[in-house]
């Protein structure tokens, strides 16, 4: 009889909707079981399980049963099920009403196939031997018996290319590293995740902290490296702690410090907190901060791994760059590179968020399509509505419509149809989002995170943001599309660093895929989508009005009276068209106009 083992997730989400007692309640049950059923006794606190908006997700195994939306009061039933009949109403139901038992079953987890994240889920983020029983750390046991040079050839052989966002191979980046003779030389984790709906990192450095460190060893071994850090945000609180805790356990098991394994290699690793610049997460703004300087970036005629930190070869990888690192090593590169396409190898994490039905954290190789991960893996547009824009690349990404949901999902196409792979957030709108009014919140947010050292970023995108603002508020003119075209091309190509090289992207995009919606701001004086106040007046339909008073409950200003007994209308004198009526009425009775002046 296998003994079985419960698998709480832990990830932030989760821990958000009540993970914590739910872990609690079914280590109290555990130890009052009486049953002939061998289970451990304490529940398994994991990273991450990614289908986030159903947590916290409990998993029994080796029986392979998950169950979504657990609450602490379902803890005696998990237990008193274990080795009998399943707790069906805590399994994923289907949009065809069918109840599925295993995880691989559910249709958000169907399709993925994992790479970075192959451990969480699994594992206990705090116990090393976790770890260390799938395999951990056999990828640096292998790397201390090679040569630097056999690491590097490997890790190019694999195709692997930075995940952070500029797609850099890797291989090269550490083999130019290694090639220089001046010491000492410095690796670093970029955990300095700053893009709006972004949360692949975080998850990673929570879940599997152990695989990341891996990682950054078997980089330093190879490059020649015998100091790293860590730069990770600091309202990361649950990903630091476990950080820590990993590399106090990895230095306890010899793998950091003096002779790592009994060998003449050493380093030594130490966690820098990040002060929420969105600059930053840049190279050499980065380097800046760790150093204690104004997180501002350097022109790169010399190269990090020339002259990063200090001045001295550094190599700066991201999070889930480091974290396919240990597989590549112990599998061999080709193993790696024969899993997504010739020139984007490997997998991608992205967070799946927006107006889409099925939210959370999703893995998938190089070279599926939007609409697999839209439809096949999202479910689609929540509510049923039409798709009108899958915004991919994180602030700086660009904005693709309906007719590239089957462009695939790989480095160079994504940057060929103007938007870009960026970190991995992915952001779903329906045709109630506005595309004018997308481009001007990124605009703003990226104006609001430049740091003012270069004068095409910081002028460029202040003057790109007011033309936008003048649009949404009805003041738009003619020219103006060609100005933002203009600015945007002369701010990419003039930037400094990539924050401004870019931020262009979203007006740019939105501009070539969505110009009509911009054209109907400018000589129409209306928002198509009904989402920019000062161009949009809303209405209640009479026939289609339920008398529900969801609109009524949602307006803030008290602009909408009625009752059960018959329709209920908006007074225009009070309403400051916010929208929140449009959104609250589930039978589409609210209707949108232009306002007039």
């Amino acid at each position: 009889m296998s003994e079985r083992t419960i698998l709480v997730c832990c990830g932030t989400g989760c821990l958000a909707t009540g993970a914590a007692s739910v872990a609690d309640a079914l280590d109290e049950f555990l130890a009052k079981t009486g049953r002939d059923v061998l289970v451990e006794r304490n529940a398994k606190r994991t990273g991450c399980n990614g289908f986030c908006e159903n947590g916290p997700i409990v998993r029994i195994e080796p029986d392979d049963i998950a169950y979504y939306k657990v609450k602490s009061k379902d803890a005696k039933a998990i237990v008193e099920s274990i080795g009998a009949e399943p707790v069906t109403r805590l399994l994923y139901k289907t949009d065809q009403g069918e109840r599925v038992l295993r995880m691989d079953d559910n249709p958000f987890y169907t399709t993925q196939k994992r790479f970075a994240l192959h451990n969480i889920g699994w594992i206990d983020p705090l116990e090393i031997d976790d770890y260390l029983a799938v395999g951990g750390y056999s990828a640096l046991e292998k790397a201390l018996g090679m040569e630097p040079q056999e690491i590097i050839d490997e890790v190019i052989t694999s195709g692997l290319r930075g995940r952070g966002g500029a797609g850099f191979s890797t291989g090269i980046k550490w083999n130019t590293a290694k090639s220089y003779d001046n010491f000492p030389k410095y690796v670093v984790c970029n955990g300095d995740e700053g893009d709006p709906g972004a949360f692949m990192d975080r998850s990673l450095l929570e879940g599997d902290p152990h695989g990341i460190i891996e990682g950054l060893i078997i980089c330093a071994l190879a490059i020649g490296a015998k100091k790293g850090f860590f730069y990770i945000r600091d309202e990361y609180s649950l990903a630091l702690a476990n950080v820590q805790a990993a590399l106090d356990a990895a230095e306890a098991r010899g793998f950091l410090g003096d002779s790592i394994l009994g060998t003449e290699h050493s380093l030594y690793l130490e966690i820098v907190r990040g002060g929420g610049a969105f600059v930053c997460g840049e190279s050499t703004a980065l380097m800046q901060s760790i150093e204690g300087k104004i997180g501002e970036p350097r022109a790169k005629y010399i190269r990090s791994v020339k002259r990063g930190l200090w001045d001295q070869p550094t190599v700066l990888n991201n999070v889930e760059t480091l974290a396919n690192i240990p597989a590549i090593i112990l599998r061999g590169g080709e193993a790696f590179a024969a899993t997504g396409t010739k020139d984007s190898s490997g997998g991608k994490v992205f967070s799946l968020v927006g107006k889409v039905d099925r939210t959370g954290l999703v893995e998938v190789p190089m070279g599926v399509s939007l609409r697999q991960l839209v439809y096949d893996i999202g479910g689609g547009v929540k509510g049923g509505r039409p798709f009108k824009a899958v915004q991919i690349g994180g602030p700086s990404g660009g904005c693709l419509p309906a007719e590239k949901l089957d462009v695939p999902v790989d480095f160079d196409t994504l940057t060929s149809e103007g938007a870009m792979m960026g970190s991995g957030g992915l952001i779903v709108m329906d045709n109630r989002d506005c595309m004018v009014e997308v481009a001007r919140y990124y605009t703003g947010f990226l104006a609001e995170e430049s740091c003012g050292k270069c004068t095409p970023c910081r002028e460029g995108l202040r003057h790109t943001l007011k033309v936008l603002t003048d649009i949404t508020e009805g003041r738009g003119q003619e020219q103006d599309l060609d100005l933002l075209e203009n600015l945007g091309k002369t701010i990419k190509d003039c930037s400094l660093c990539a924050l401004g090289g870019s931020a262009p992207n979203p007006v740019l995009s939105t501009i070539r895929y969505f110009r009509e919606e911009y054209e109907a701001h400018i000589r129409e004086g209306c928002c198509p989508a009904g989402v920019c106040s000062a161009l949009t007046a809303f209405s209640i339909d009479l026939e289609l009005c339920s008398s529900c008073g969801a609109c009524n409950k949602a307006c803030s200003v008290n602009a909408i009276s009625g009752s059960k007994d018959e329709p209920y209308v908006i007074d225009q004198a009070l309403c400051i068209s916010c929208g929140s009526c449009r959104l609250a009425c589930k039978f589409d009775a609210v209707l949108t106009e232009r306002r007039h002046s």
